[in-house]
């Protein structure tokens, strides 16, 4: 039985990266860049107004203030997104927008809050507050050079991403295939969702749970119909699956049960089972196999089992074939709330709730099968064989 960190480590050691092609921006979201994103333009593209108001010679408005006020005379107004036609020479002033940009001779901007004008002096503005040179000014390039790289290769992008890129006048860029992946759910027992039970019977929740977890890991998901206990049901359903996508997910039928067939099935295919199973609760018969290229992940039937292997032994190896920089799921520090222990002789990742003070508690029963505290929790906590961690002891949580 393999360590979590072996079976990782032989995992990772087998997965190949996915090609890249060229998709829009509009469609880049949760995409993984592969080369890089290179500014086509400076950020800003030229000294621009932080504010509505006033460009002036900053020195022509020290002293101002409201009991004496600096009348300058306007000599223009630029909108955004409108050439300048005037400047600001000496005692002038012009009237400008946020984002407009700056006239020759400005060299800062009054807001609009801090003047003031008259009736009796039309065609002038005062000012009532001084400003320093180049303050309320935005400069060209500030933000981003052009042709300087905007995001990391190997990032997963979000909407602050795609926003910068966009900025940057880049349209499309070059990120890795989405891995698509086929969801296989074995067991005479189950029932599709909806659908009366008879007796013996349950409602298949497997594929479902893992069809959004993989969804918002950047994998494109197949769902197959369920798979009654058969060898030669499990092979032909293995061999569609394998026909249709990078990776076949099943869920059940991967332990040493009489109607256990999926490992005898894939490797009757030629399959090549490299392990199945791993030193972890939940989750022990966890199978991890090649076909021509592609990839078998047998997870446990049992629904809190599925969801925990998926997350610390298939996600890595989806983001490695999507080329994450890190493939590691995302941790925290908290401090335990009340006393958790494990009695058992493996590592036990306990569903936990992680509170907004850092605090972790658990979520309920940990039994395998019962899915309302996994439900409940938003976090995985770790805990080593034999261990009680008592209550105010500093942890990582992995966030799900």
């Amino acid at each position: 039985m393999l360590t979590l960190e072996s079976a990782l480590e032989r995992i990772l050691g087998r997965i190949a990266l996915l090609p890249s092609e060229t998709v829009s921006l509009s469609q880049a979201d949760g995409r993984v860049l592969r080369f890089e994103a290179l500014s086509l333009t400076d950020l800003p593209a030229f000294d621009n107004s932080a504010m509505d108001g006033y460009a002036v010679r900053a020195a022509e408005t020290a002293g101002a203030a409201p009991d004496s006020l600096k009348w300058l005379k306007l000599t223009g107004q630029i909108a955004a997104g409108e050439a300048p036609n005037c400047s600001v020479e000496s005692g002038t002033a012009v009237r400008i927008f946020t984002g407009s940009m700056m006239p020759s001779g400005a060299d800062a901007v009054v807001m609009q809050e801090d003047t003031l004008t008259s009736p009796e002096r039309p065609g002038e503005v005062a000012i009532k507050d001084g400003v320093k040179p180049w303050e309320n000014v935005r400069f060209k390039g500030e933000d981003v050079k052009r042709g300087k790289s905007v995001v990391p290769v190997g990032t997963r992008l979000t909407a602050a991403q795609i926003a910068v890129m966009a900025a940057c006048g880049i349209g499309q860029v070059k990120a890795t295939r989405q891995p698509v992946v086929g969801l296989l759910a074995t067991g005479s027992e189950l029932v599709e969702a909806g659908q009366p039970l008879q007796p013996g019977q349950i409602y298949e929740s497997n594929r479902l749970m893992l069809a959004s977890l993989l969804g918002k890991w950047g994998v494109r998901t197949i769902i197959y119909p369920i798979v009654t206990d058969t060898l030669e049901a499990t092979r032909v359903a293995l061999q569609k699956a394998f026909s249709e996508c990078d990776a076949v997910v099943t869920s059940g039928g991967v332990s040493v049960g009489g109607f256990d067939f999926v490992k005898d099935a894939f490797t009757s295919l030629g399959g090549k089972l490299d392990f199945w199973r791993v030193s972890i609760k939940p989750g022990k018969p966890f199978v991890f196999g090649e076909w021509d290229g592609r990839f078998l992940f047998g997870l446990p039937g049992n629904p809190v089992s599925a969801f925990v292997t998926a997350a610390v032994l298939m996600r890595p190896a989806l983001m490695r074939m999507q080329g994450m920089a890190d493939v590691s799921l995302p941790t925290v520090n908290a401090i335990v709330a009340e006393p958790i222990t494990n009695r058992g002789d493996r590592r036990h990742f306990v569903r936990v709730i992680l509170d907004a003070a850092g605090n972790v508690k658990l979520a309920g029963t940990q039994a395998s099968h019962q899915l309302h505290s996994l439900a409940a929790a938003n976090a995985l906590l770790d805990v080593p064989p034999d261990t009680t961690l008592a209550t105010g002891t500093s942890v990582k949580v992995f966030l799900i």
